[in-house]
């Protein structure tokens, strides 16, 4: 039997990345959003409101979804906010499917705020050593990761399905209008300061400068999603997902200069983060997307400066153990540069950066 997924959030960077690679993978998706893409080939879209129960259940009415991969968040104002909202939705769209008790697998994907805490919190308090390990217990906070966990736990043991959690780091992947967009964030700066004459200077701090870190291909996050949905030992557990390299932001920052042609600038005397570097760019952004006829000229659907200085702002290092993955058969590995360099080249030909 053709296993049948359904991809909550399939326009995001996660969700888009997914929905390609399992159709490849001969896999019937359904792709559910608000406004599912249009763009990718096979997919049957399904266009809900995962705050409206049901705007759900006459979405999925009639569908009989083997696998669920819960790729989506909604950023809401205080940690509060997103426990109630981000868990309202994972909660919908299980109750949504229990009758048709078609599901034998759901995938959650949350990401290493788990150890690290919610933004209002982010890398503040007693923390967790590094590196960090599935192991490790929750902070005594509130975080809509934990919530939303919960509320799978509690379908699973309803509806009787097994389950994983996909934890990765900040994620590298095409989607355009992603509110977490390191990679298309960064190749938007990259080409204002080319064409502007501007320094490309490192927006984080001097921790992050220095220390070690990782990050996670959406592509191989696409693959490690398919193989614990489909392989017996990976059931019911939750992992932690990188590339599998380890690198300094200091030798990163001067590879992707190199990339667009730029010579990277000394570390600052003081932190500047991308919010303030990027606040008067939206009218150069205009004007070089008009001068090289880019298909998007609002700097505000590519870059997510907010999410990016977090990231890169971080007072510890951030490094993530893969062992668990390894030890049960997953050994893909991808080079962090060529991520980069590989979105680099996609937007290129998209016309989104010139």
């Amino acid at each position: 039997m053709t296993n049948t997924a359904l991809v909550v959030g399939a326009s995001g960077i996660v969700g888009s990345n997914l929905a390609r690679h399992l159709r490849v993978r001969g896999w019937q998706v359904l792709g559910l959003a608000r406004r599912p893409p249009a763009d990718i080939e096979g997919v049957h879209a399904v266009a809900a409101d995962l705050q409206d129960p049901d705007s759900l259940r006459t979405a999925l009415a009639g569908l009989r979804p083997t696998h669920v991969f819960l790729a989506t968040w909604l950023r809401q104002l205080t940690e509060s906010e997103n426990v109630r909202v981000n868990a309202a939705m994972v909660r919908n769209v299980l109750q949504a499917l229990s009758g048709a008790r078609s599901v034998s697998h759901v995938a959650l994907v949350t990401g290493l705020k788990h150890y690290l805490g919610p933004f209002e919190a982010y890398g503040k308090g007693k923390l967790p050593a590094t590196p960090f390990r599935e192991e490790q217990p929750r902070l005594d906070i509130e975080n809509f990761y934990y919530a939303q966990e919960d509320e799978m736990f509690i379908a699973a043991k309803r509806d009787g399905f097994t389950w994983s959690v996909h934890r990765p780091h900040t994620i590298i992947g095409y989607a355009i209008g992603n509110a977490m967009n390191m990679g298309t964030t960064l190749g938007a700066y990259a080409t204002i300061c080319r064409e502007t004459g501007r320094p490309f200077l490192f927006p984080g701090s001097l921790t992050q400068w220095n220390s070690l870190t990782d990050m996670t291909d959406a592509r191989l996050l696409a693959r490690h999603l398919e193989w614990a949905a489909t392989t017996d030992a990976a059931r019911n557990q939750a992992f932690n997902v990188v590339n599998g390299d380890v690198f300094r932001w200091s030798w990163m920052w001067a590879r992707l200069a190199h990339w667009f042609g730029l010579r990277p600038a000394p570390f600052p005397a003081e932190v500047t983060p991308l919010a303030s570097q990027l606040a008067d760019a939206g009218p150069l952004w205009a004007d070089i997307a008009r001068k090289h006829d880019l298909v998007e000229r609002d700097l505000g659907v590519l870059a997510s400066a907010w999410h990016t200085d977090a990231d890169l702002g971080r007072p510890i290092e951030v490094v993530t153990d893969m062992s668990k993955s390894r030890k049960l058969g997953f050994l893909d590995y991808q080079a962090t540069d060529d991520s980069f360099f590989d979105l680099f080249g996609r937007l290129r030909l998209a016309r989104i950066i010139p």
